[in-house]
């Protein structure tokens, strides 16, 4: 060894790496390390690569340097035997809640451009997952479950070539000598563990085995998979991490590699630098011994009347109930709520209803822009079931859904926190007459699979059925990327918790309410089918279901049907696309709301069958066998003959006075 290699170890002990060995490298903390970083990625102070912070929707990429050779040529049947150890934690903002995984990475070039965060753990993007081209091989440590991935859970390990559907997951587990089974890890507890990932490129075997930082490595991996990986990897390739986080820190704390051997240089944990402190730092007991009495009681009546004082200003400001405690993690402080939003002002008002007001707001410590929701709460009847539903829709996760993070509840108000989308409701591109709000058919297209997407997720894909009772534009959000996050479909039982949710009040929209359902009042899947037609026809069309001031056509289910009937369906077509348009896709779209719209729910097709015509799976079936003559216009009129329609063409107003924003019901099973 070189005098300057050793000078370097002295002063550097964290980096155990010799510059004459380009086959492997240790980092025992990267406080000197050099590595290429993108996104948000860095390293910290005290030697901690921190891969993401809590910013939402941006990746976090670190790579080694200097690329390694993996094959004798391009063309070698076989690849080198490799193995890497880590050290790594996830910490997500609000627990049990966490955001995306992270992955380790072996990939052609240094970073990964064009990725996307969040589901694509900033490895691939939409239009290349899964392509055999991106000579890409990850093992993802994921603590979400995505189902257009076919995840097996939201906390597992699993071996990606190429894409995101997993070659083999696992849940995340390490092997207990002492019992002989393997015990359950969880990924985003915040706590540190190890990885080590090991190929025999003799045996074309993948190991990857799991521990936490206090425990040796098992001797039984989690994952075992045989695996020819050689038509993958290049000659020449790089290894590093990827994140991509949604209100989660993901942290590496040390990282050995080594090339031609399968056995990585072993880390020096106690060297390891410390993760960030979580939460307030615990103050240490300090033991009085001899103080006289006249003191101790002093201390005591002091501590008493702070804590009669604090829980006074704590009972004004908030309503806090025993059996809220369960719930602590999914509570928001008024306090916060009211410095986000800066004390409700009304130049942060997003938007207003028969439910209440909207506010943007930013969290004043994590600095998160959220959405928060007002409602009003007149009776404490039900209130501990309806906050258990709150917290059960908050762990719904999809990325066409708005996210519902938690309450607050305050004397008569119940505060509802949402992820803040930027671009607002579709609504307004829809009916805004000022051309900036314009959207081109293929934005278009690309909202309405979003929320065909969404819909199946609740109807079908969930632990529980979700029937959302209230899809119309104005429900409809889009993220800072245009697309589409339906909202809104967490508040049912606000008015009428407790009813049986087949036989409540009527609730919902005029134009969107299917025929069934406003005479025996019952929610199904299928009257959210009827809904989402008519959205379709709003959409491809740029005009609301019932326009109570227009001449003629006031009804745009039977205009589009009428014009259907002669031929000539094109002509209802917004006129703002000018034409610029696909008129086959735009022909399915009409096509589609008139089969939704249909007065008979089981001719309506279900969501999963409507997602299969809209991605041109299947075939679209021929319309004439399934309408009479008069076949949409009675699917319309039927059950509206008691109702007095002289709503505004903009109507917020729901049938029984509740908002439209709280019309949604959850119930178990299929």
């Amino acid at each position: 060894m070189s005098l300057i290699n050793l000078i370097a170890i002295l002063l550097f002990p964290e980096i155990a790496f010799s510059s004459s060995d380009s086959s492997s490298f240790t980092f025992n903390g990267f406080k000197s390390a050099n590595l290429s970083l993108d996104g948000l990625a860095q390293i910290m102070p005290n030697g901690l690569l921190r891969l993401s912070n809590l910013t939402k929707q941006q990746t976090g990429h670190a790579f080694y340097p200097t690329p390694f050779i993996f094959k004798n040529s391009q063309n070698s049947p076989s690849t080198f035997s490799f193995s890497t150890h880590f050290v790594f934690a996830i910490v997500p903002q609000l627990q049990p809640l966490g955001g995306h995984g992270m992955a380790f990475v072996i990939a052609p070039t240094n970073g990964l451009p064009g990725s996307l965060p969040s589901t694509y753990l900033g490895l691939f993007n939409e239009s290349n997952n899964g392509n055999r081209l991106n000579h890409i091989v990850a093992v993802e440590l994921d603590t979400l479950k995505s189902s257009e991935f076919n995840d097996i859970d939201d906390n597992h390990v699993g071996v990606d070539v190429n894409g995101l559907v997993s070659v083999l997951a696992k849940p995340a587990a390490y092997y207990n000598s002492q019992t002989g089974l393997f015990q359950n890890l969880t990924l985003n507890s915040g706590k540190k563990m190890q990885v080590w990932i090991e190929y025999d490129g003799v045996s074309e075997l993948i190991n990857v085995t799991l521990a936490p930082i206090e425990v040796a490595k098992p001797s039984v991996p989690l994952i075992s998979l045989r695996y020819n990986i050689s038509p993958v990897i290049n000659r020449i390739m790089y290894v590093g991490f990827s994140s991509a986080p949604l209100l989660t820190s993901h942290y590496v704390l040390g990282w050995s590699f080594e090339i031609n051997g399968i056995v990585s240089r072993p880390l020096d944990l106690s060297r390891l630098p410390k993760l960030p402190r979580i939460g307030p730092k615990k103050q240490s007991k300090i033991l009085t011994i001899g103080l006289p009495l006249i003191s101790i009681v002093s201390l005591l009546i002091c501590a008493f009347c702070a804590a009669y004082y604090v829980r006074r200003k704590w009972k004004f400001a908030e309503v806090l109930e025993g059996w809220e405690l369960d719930y602590i993690p999914h509570r928001f402080m008024y306090k916060d709520l009211y410095i986000a939003t800066k004390g409700f002002k009304d130049k942060e008002l997003l938007g207003t209803g028969g439910f209440g007001k909207v506010y943007r707001g930013v969290m004043p410590n994590s600095r998160i822009e959220v959405a928060v929701k007002r409602v009003s709460h007149e009776s404490r009847q039900g209130m501990k079931e309806f906050v258990a539903e709150i917290v059960s829709i908050g762990r719904m996760r999809h990325r066409n859904l708005v996210p519902l993070l938690g309450y607050c509840r305050r004397k008569g108000e119940l505060l509802l926190v949402y992820e803040y989308m930027p671009n607002g409701s579709l609504d307004k591109y829809l009916h805004d007459q000022n051309p900036k709000f314009a959207l081109t058919w293929d934005q278009r297209y690309r909202v309405i699979k979003g929320v065909a997407s969404g819909l199946l997720y609740l109807h079908e894909e969930w632990e529980q059925v979700v029937i959302h009772r209230d899809i119309k534009a104005s429900n409809v959000l889009l993220d800072g990327e245009f697309k589409a996050r339906l909202g809104d479909f967490g508040l049912a039982r606000l008015y009428d918790h407790g009813s049986d949710p087949q036989t409540t009040h009527v609730v919902g929209t005029l134009g969107y309410l299917a025929p069934e359902h406003t005479r025996t009042g019952k929610a199904t899947t299928s009257t959210d089918v009827y809904a989402f037609g008519a959205f379709l026809l709003e959409v491809a069309c740029g005009r609301r279901p019932v326009e109570p001031k227009a001449s003629e056509n006031a009804v745009l289910v039977e205009w589009v049907f009428s014009l259907w009937s002669k031929g000539e369906i094109l002509g209802v077509v917004d006129p703002n696309l000018g034409g610029d348009y696909s008129e086959e896709e735009v022909e399915l779209v009409l096509k589609l709301g008139l089969l939704c719209s249909h007065s008979r729910p089981e001719i309506r097709p279900g969501m999963r069958q409507i997602v299969r015509y809209l991605e041109g799976v299947v075939d679209f079936p021929e319309l004439s066998s399934l309408f009479s003559s008069n076949g949409v216009a009675f699917a319309y009129n039927e059950g509206f003959d008691d109702f007095n329609v002289s709503y505004p063409s903009s109507t917020q107003t729901a049938f029984t006075g509740s908002s439209s924003v709280a019309n949604s019901i959850i119930y178990s099973g299929r």
